[in-house]
């Protein structure tokens, strides 16, 4: 996947009433700054201005929220209802979101349960940055739970690293982000929670992999492609496969 342009959007699912988009990484999903021209938002606009709609502060109305570094699978609802039944869906945590990710380090543990608590850090200077309970300056955390799935390990520019397969079963901000960070073993690329080392990968190693969304009238399962293969990036080897990414998905399912 190359980066995102204003006319290189890439459409996984399209209905009457839904868009399912690949998002680009380093890419906002909307923007009220002038010079942040390029936006997920611009894309749509660019690439169906028919379906934007007046009644809506952004012209589209995005069923969920990933973070400007984080590529992969996003809903978009083309008209109020379409968005209501969405809405109901993640309210009652009917939706199944699985991202992909190369981390820092080999995972040991096949599968684990991470349950750190996240709250908004206030700590001078971290303020933009989430923080699990126990750590200075954490304000109001809240209970969190992310399953980690081994898929592969092997190494990505020589280091050693880990591809997983993450699921956050609650939805707080950065939460996979901070959750990796916290077993000690943060994504690769993640400059934010590598306490600002990790700046040389090209990108966030972090993709919204699969999305599930059983809306009363459709259901919405779409899969955005895995980025993370050498083919895509020869700086990702593979060295050795624990788990299947298919049989993990069908799993989920």
């Amino acid at each position: 996947m190359e980066p995102g342009t204003i006319d290189n959007l890439s459409i996984l699912y399209q209905s009457s009433d839904f868009i399912v988009v690949n998002k680009h990484w380093d890419l906002r999903i909307d923007s009220k700054m002038w010079y942040e021209t390029l936006t997920l938002q611009s894309q749509l606009k660019h690439r169906f201005p028919e379906l934007a709609d007046p009644d809506t502060y952004y012209g589209f109305r995005f069923c969920h929220q990933l973070d400007f570094s984080t590529s992969g699978a996003l809903c978009v609802a083309l008209n109020k209802a379409a968005a209501g039944s969405a809405y109901k869906c993640f309210k009652e945590r009917l939706v199944t979101k699985a991202y992909l990710a190369l981390v820092r380090g080999h995972v040991s543990q096949s599968r684990m349960t991470i349950r750190y608590a996240i709250g908004k850090n206030t700590t001078e200077g971290m303020t933009h940055m989430m923080c699990i309970e126990g750590t200075e300056g954490c304000e109001n955390p809240k209970p969190c739970q992310s399953e980690l799935i081994v898929l592969e390990h092997g190494s990505y520019s020589g280091d050693p690293v880990t591809k997983v397969l993450l699921q956050p079963l609650t939805g707080r901000t950065h939460q996979l982000r901070v959750h990796c960070s916290a077993i000690g073993h943060p994504v690769v690329g993640d400059f934010t929670y590598s306490h600002r080392q990790d700046s040389n990968p090209y990108r966030m190693m972090l993709h919204a992999y699969y999305l599930r969304i059983p809306t009363g009238k459709e259901l919405i399962e779409v899969c955005a492609p895995d980025p993370f293969v050498t083919a895509m990036d020869s700086n990702w080897v593979p060295q050795n496969i624990t788990q299947r990414l298919e049989d993990v998905i069908q799993e989920l399912k």
